[in-house]
């Protein structure tokens, strides 16, 4: 009779673990499906992963989010910062130029303009579900490194993350453009599980 019992609470257990998994996802999905017809992300990608093109890379990143910033009083819809974006790919792309080549380098600049994938990432005090997102991504030579990421729109580039505090007028575009309950899931904590030995279930938490 024992076993059974024990049969039986590890059953429940089980259920209710993957219950808790397909909840999450699901709720995860929702929330950066909304996400993502409301905000347009910055990719820019480094040469490679040695020192000197990661350096190179923020360097890079400085000057182009630092033209961006001069203009992000302009961005008051999505349409404008697609507009921004089409308009001067070329001025973004000859600031990335010039970084590159005053710092020794004649890497080719690329740039792409569409949907692309990015995991959870934590901007002040919202976090951003994993999930596909549209994208203004800048690859510099080969594009192999790793990458720098921001938010275009609404403008989140320009905030130290450190800081734990987002501009109020960033997270008013975002309240308006998603449900108040996908606004307080982002909002809170929504802390993703990580397991030690069984690694393959980590696969089911994005």
């Amino acid at each position: 009779m024992l076993h059974i019992n024990k049969f039986f609470v590890s059953v429940i257990f089980v259920v209710s673990f993957f219950a808790i998994i397909i909840m999450h996802n699901s709720k995860s999905y929702k929330v950066q499906n909304d996400l993502s017809n409301c905000v347009i992300r910055f990719h820019v990608k480094a040469n490679s992963d040695t020192i000197p093109d990661q350096n190179l890379k923020l360097k890079v990143k400085d000057n182009v989010v630092g033209y961006m910033n001069q203009h992000s009083s302009e961005f008051t819809s999505l349409e404008d910062v697609k507009q921004f974006i089409a308009s001067h790919d070329e001025d973004l792309k000859e600031i990335a130029n010039t970084v590159i080549k005053n710092n020794g380098y004649n890497y080719a600049v690329s740039s792409s303009f569409g949907l692309d994938d990015f995991p959870v990432k934590k901007y002040g005090d919202m976090s951003f579900p994993s999930g596909t997102y549209l994208s203004y991504t800048m690859y510099i030579g080969s594009g192999e490194g790793h990458n720098w990421w921001c938010v275009l729109y609404p403008p989140l580039c320009f905030v130290d993350a450190s800081s734990g505090i987002l501009p109020e007028s960033s997270k008013e575009i975002i309240k308006e453009n998603i449900s108040e309950e996908d606004y307080s899931y982002i909002s809170e904590d929504n802390t993703v599980f990580r397991f030690k030995y069984l690694t393959f279930l980590n696969k089911l938490f994005k």
